[in-house]
C-alpha cells in the first residue's frame, strides 16, 4: 500500500514538473526579442497577467504562502477553451465593485501598449519564413517518436541560413561526455532525419555530402534528376564523392584520366551537377538588415576584470493581476471560477518562474565561456582557446543541452564587438608543447603563410605542414588541403 501510494505522489510530481520544464527550456532558448514577442502572446492569452508599471512595487504572489498552497491545489492538465475566456467576461460584469477597485492604467498608457502590440503583430506578418520555422513545421508532420523529435529539433538549431543550412559542429557536441551508445545511435537517427527534409541537402556535413544528398532524394522530386538512369546516377555519385574538388577548380581533364569517363560524358554530368544547390539554406536568409540585438553585455572594469549583465530591457516586467488574486478568496466567486483563475495564475507564475530562471541560467553560462575565452576578449579572436559546450555544463552544473539552448540565437555585446555566443564554442587539436590549439588559431596561421608564399611557386601541403609544425602547430596533410579548398 506504502509502495502504490509513493508511485502516485511521483506520478502527481511528474504530471507538475513536466509542463514547468518544457515551458523553462522553451522560454531559456527564445533570444530577447523572441522573449518579448512571447509575453506580449501570453499576455493576449492570459488575463491574469498585467505589465507591472511601478518596478519597485513588489505584487508577487510568492509572499503569500497561503495562497500558494491553494494555487497548488489544482494540477493543470486541461487545455484552455474559448468557453475560458467568456466565462472571464461574464465575471467582470458579476463583480463590477471589485473591478473598480484594481489599479487603473492611464488612457495613454493603454494607447501605447495597444501602439506596441500592432507594431509588433506587424513585424510578425512582415517577417519571412526563417530556415528553422520551415524545418520545424515539416518535422511535425512525419511520424516521430518524441525522443527523435527531440533530438531533430537540437539538430535543426545548430543550421543557420547563413551557413547554406549545413552542419557546422557535430552532433557528439550535443550529447554528454559519457554518451551511451543508444544515445549516439539517436543523434545519428536525429541527423538521418533532418537530412531528409526540404530543402534537399539540408544539414549537410560538407558540401559532397550536400550534393550527394540532392542526387539520392532527386531522383524522386528534383526536375530533371527525376528521369536519372542508375548509370546516370552511379556516375554522379563517382565525381560527387572523389572528385569534386577536382571538378571545383576544372580539371576535366585530371577527373578524365582518374575515371575513364569522356570529356563529353563529364562535361554533361558537370551540367546536371550545375542544377544542384551547394547552399540550400541560403534561400531563407532575411535580407531586410534586421538589426542584431544583444541578449548579454560584458563589461570591462579598469583594472582588467569582466561582469556579464542580462540585457533585458526590452522586455516588458510582468506580474499576476491584484483583482484576479483577491477573486479567488471571495465568497461570491463560484468553484469552477476559482478552478479557472488558479489554471491561469498558476500559468502565469510559471512564466514568471521561466524568465527569472532564464536570466539566471544565461548569466551562469555566460560568466563561464567569458572566464575560458578572457585571452580571445581581450586581444581578439586570434587568441581564442578549444571550448566545448560540454566543459561549460560541468562548470555550470547543467546538462549540455541546456547550455545548447542558452547559446541558441544569443549575442554579447562586448568591448570588441558583437558576436554569437556559438563564436566562442570552437575544435581544437593539441600543440607540439602538449597545450590545446583553437582550429581558428591554425586557420589563421595557415592564411598568413598562404599570404606570404610566392604565387608563382607556391608552397605544397607538406610544406605547409612543416612550417606549422615548427610554429608548434600539429596538423594532418588532409586538414591543410581541406582548409586550402575552403580558402580558395
Amino acid at each position: 500500500m506504502r509502495l502504490s501510494f509513493s508511485q502516485q505522489i511521483r506520478q502527481q510530481q511528474v504530471q507538475k514538473l513536466a509542463p514547468r520544464m518544457i515551458q523553462s527550456m522553451e522560454i531559456l532558448q527564445l533570444s530577447v526579442m523572441q522573449l518579448q514577442e512571447r509575453i506580449e502572446q501570453e499576455m493576449t492569452e492570459n488575463p491574469t497577467i498585467e505589465l507591472q508599471q511601478d518596478s519597485h512595487e513588489d505584487d508577487s504572489p510568492a509572499e503569500s504562502e497561503e495562497y500558494d498552497i491553494e494555487m497548488e491545489l489544482v494540477v493543470d492538465q486541461d487545455s484552455d477553451n474559448a468557453d475560458d475566456f467568456q466565462r472571464l467576461d461574464d465575471m467582470h460584469l458579476d463583480v463590477p465593485d471589485h473591478f473598480d477597485e484594481q489599479p487603473r492604467i492611464s488612457a495613454d498608457r493603454i494607447q501605447q501598449i495597444a501602439d506596441h502590440h500592432h507594431d509588433a503583430l506587424a513585424n510578425i506578418v512582415e517577417k519571412p519564413e526563417s530556415l528553422q520555422d520551415h524545418l520545424e513545421s515539416q518535422l511535425h508532420d512525419l511520424d516521430l517518436d518524441s525522443a527523435t523529435l527531440d533530438m531533430a529539433k537540437r539538430i535543426l538549431s545548430m543550421l543557420q541560413a547563413e551557413d547554406g543550412g549545413y552542419l557546422k559542429n557535430p552532433v557528439r557536441e550535443l550529447l554528454p561526455r559519457d554518451a551511451t551508445v543508444e544515445e549516439l545511435a539517436l543523434a545519428e537517427h536525429g541527423l538521418e532525419v533532418v537530412q531528409s527534409l526540404d530543402p534537399s541537402g539540408i544539414g549537410a556535413r560538407d558540401l559532397s555530402e550536400c550534393l550527394r544528398i540532392q542526387v539520392l532524394q532527386g531522383t524522386q522530386k528534383n526536375g530533371r534528376l527525376e528521369w536519372l538512369s542508375n548509370t546516370d546516377k552511379n556516375d554522379l555519385l563517382l565525381l560527387i564523392d572523389e572528385h569534386i574538388d577536382d571538378l571545383t577548380h576544372n580539371r576535366l581533364p585530371l577527373v578524365q584520366k582518374k575515371t575513364g569517363l569522356s570529356i563529353e560524358r563529364i562535361d554533361e554530368l558537370v551540367a546536371l551537377i550545375g542544377e544542384l544547390d551547394p547552399m540550400p539554406g541560403a534561400r531563407f536568409v532575411d535580407h531586410h538588415n534586421q538589426a542584431v540585438t544583444a541578449d548579454l553585455v560584458l563589461h570591462e572594469s579598469e583594472d582588467g576584470q569582466y561582469s556579464v549583465t542580462v540585457e533585458d530591457s526590452w522586455v516588458p516586467t510582468i506580474r499576476i493581476s491584484r483583482y484576479y488574486r483577491e477573486r479567488l478568496s471571495d465568497p461570491k466567486a463560484t468553484k469552477e471560477e476559482k478552478e479557472y483563475i488558479r489554471r491561469k495564475v498558476n500559468a502565469a507564475q510559471w512564466l514568471v518562474d521561466a524568465i527569472q530562471q532564464r536570466r539566471s541560467t544565461l548569466k551562469s553560462v555566460a560568466e563561464a565561456i567569458v572566464d575560458v575565452q578572457q585571452e580571445s576578449l581581450k586581444h581578439g579572436l586570434e587568441r581564442i582557446v578549444p571550448l566545448k559546450m560540454q566543459q561549460i555544463a560541468d562548470v555550470v552544473g547543467v546538462h549540455v543541452t541546456t547550455v545548447s539552448r542558452a547559446v541558441d540565437d544569443k549575442w554579447i555585446q562586448t568591448p570588441r564587438g558583437l558576436y554569437p555566443l556559438k563564436r566562442f564554442f570552437v575544435g581544437g587539436t593539441v600543440g607540439e608543447d602538449g597545450e590545446d590549439v583553437a582550429w581558428d588559431i591554425i586557420r589563421i596561421k595557415l592564411q598568413e603563410l598562404i599570404d606570404q608564399e610566392n604565387k608563382a611557386k607556391p608552397h605544397s601541403d607538406d610544406e605547409l605542414v612543416r612550417r606549422l609544425k615548427e610554429a608548434g602547430m600539429t596538423v594532418a596533410r588532409r586538414t591543410i588541403t581541406k582548409y586550402r579548398k575552403k580558402m580558395g
